[in-house]
């Protein structure tokens, strides 16, 4: 038997509040049954491409019925091994597919957001190596957005990058911002310049701890700074909050944390 939650969380925050479809160890409709009765959102994890990692099409009919049985939504987490900024054109060719694929088959679902990472490789060397990534990811996106992709509904996730590297195509194609506060915390940015720059394009936010140069762990993780500056980013919000942890233990504690600063939200 898996563990449930202490207490419901729906409509508790301005926010709607969720977490990742892998807090226990089982298959997304079993994460979903246990976790919907308590929470707003999950976000569903489709960390593979590869030929069996996505859900099947019964699966993503049983989450379309949990979704109508306990008021629920979704959102998506496009797989991480997928590159649009790849120099390979084949390998752009392939994310390209893939997204498209996934948009197809989660389409009734009516997902928030589907969030996408565009690594780059070339963080940290020479200029001229960061524009031919740009201009390839330029050339992947507006061939996403011509063949029938909404960019709005496309979230491109905060790395281990500063984000104005791509901000122009954000603009161009009007892309959508996730902010992963861990993840800005983690590179040493700041992540309350970047939320008041993108936050009228940010219709999600992942947070987890970090702590001891790790991250996705448990919110009680944060340093009193990096709680205070959550909390801060919290109050203006009202989009979809992710904990993007991974553990039932995890969770509970984020949930916790969000508790004891209950007053301030």
């Amino acid at each position: 038997m898996h563990p449930a939650l202490p207490k419901p969380y729906k409509g508790t925050f301005s926010f709607k509040i969720g977490t990742t479809s892998f807090i226990y160890p089982d298959g997304y409709v079993e994460n979903v049954k246990m976790l919907a009765p308590y929470l707003d959102e999950i976000e569903l994890l489709l960390f593979e491409s590869t030929p069996g990692s996505l859900p099947s099409i019964h699966e993503v009919k049983q989450l379309f019925s949990l979704a109508n049985e306990f008021d629920l939504t979704y959102n998506i987490h496009l797989p991480l091994d997928i590159y649009l900024g790849a120099p390979e054109r084949s390998i752009r060719r392939f994310a390209l597919d893939t997204i498209k694929q996934i948009v197809d088959l989660t389409a009734s679902l009516s997902p928030s957001t589907y969030t996408l990472h565009l690594p780059c490789d070339d963080a940290g060397v020479d200029n001229e190596q960061v524009k031919r990534w740009q201009d390839r990811l330029n050339k992947s996106i507006e061939k996403l957005v011509s063949g029938g992709i909404n960019g709005e509904m496309i979230s491109i996730e905060t790395l281990d990058y500063p984000l104005n590297w791509v901000e122009e195509i954000l603009i161009d194609f009007n892309l959508s911002v996730c902010i992963d506060v861990g993840h800005l915390i983690l590179c040493g940015f700041d992540p309350e310049a970047v939320f008041k720059k993108h936050k009228n394009r940010t219709p999600i936010l992942h947070l987890h701890g970090v702590d001891n140069h790790k991250d996705h762990l448990p919110l009680d993780r944060l340093t009193k700074e990096d709680a205070k500056t959550v909390i801060d980013m919290l109050k203006l919000f009202e989009g979809v909050v992710s904990l993007e942890v991974f553990s039932f233990d995890y969770l509970k504690a984020s949930l916790s944390f969000l508790d004891n600063h209950g007053e301030c939200l």
